[in-house]
């Protein structure tokens, strides 16, 4: 008996849970601005050769600047780039400056407490033979974003 009412309360719980709204969310609602908007603010840290960036003013160009690309145009939006420093773009990224981050970024990032990082979606050997897990960063928290870009990985990435 005790079992079937934790077990019911567990039910009641995800059902209220979805009663409140699409899960995933966004508390900040980025993937929703960035469909309203049809622009998605790509933040890009040079990092060749995943991310070569030559002139700030020129596109990035690489296999993750060439991914990202993909992801906005799946979503049917614009891409309006901003380079700089991972430190730096984490930083926008947090004040909402930005929406997503390329870079070479690793699983093992110092940055997991500030941004939420994609699952690894490819890997690469170091100088030092160790096995890099490459990801990508999206804001702190914004689930559903996270959620459409693994989903978009998932498919697309080697």
């Amino acid at each position: 008996m005790i079992l079937r009412c934790i077990a019911g309360a567990a039910v009641l719980g995800v059902l209220a849970l979805t009663g409140c709204g699409v899960i995933p969310a966004d508390p900040d609602h980025t993937l929703d601005r960035v469909r309203a908007t049809k622009v998605l603010r790509l933040g890009a840290s040079d990092n060749p050769p995943l991310v070569v960036v030559e002139d700030t003013a020129d596109a990035p160009t690489g296999s993750e600047p060439d991914l990202a690309r993909g992801f906005a145009e799946r979503l049917g939006v614009e891409v309006e780039w901003v380079v700089g420093g991972e430190s730096e773009l984490v930083g926008k990224l947090e004040d909402g400056e930005v929406d997503m981050i390329v870079g070479g970024l690793l699983k093992s990032s110092p940055w997991e407490k500030r941004a939420s990082l994609t699952r690894p979606y490819a890997t690469t050997d170091g100088p030092d033979g160790i096995e890099r897990k490459h990801v990508m960063a999206v804001p702190l928290g914004e689930n559903a974003m996270l959620s459409e870009l693994e989903r978009y990985l998932d498919e697309v990435a080697p």
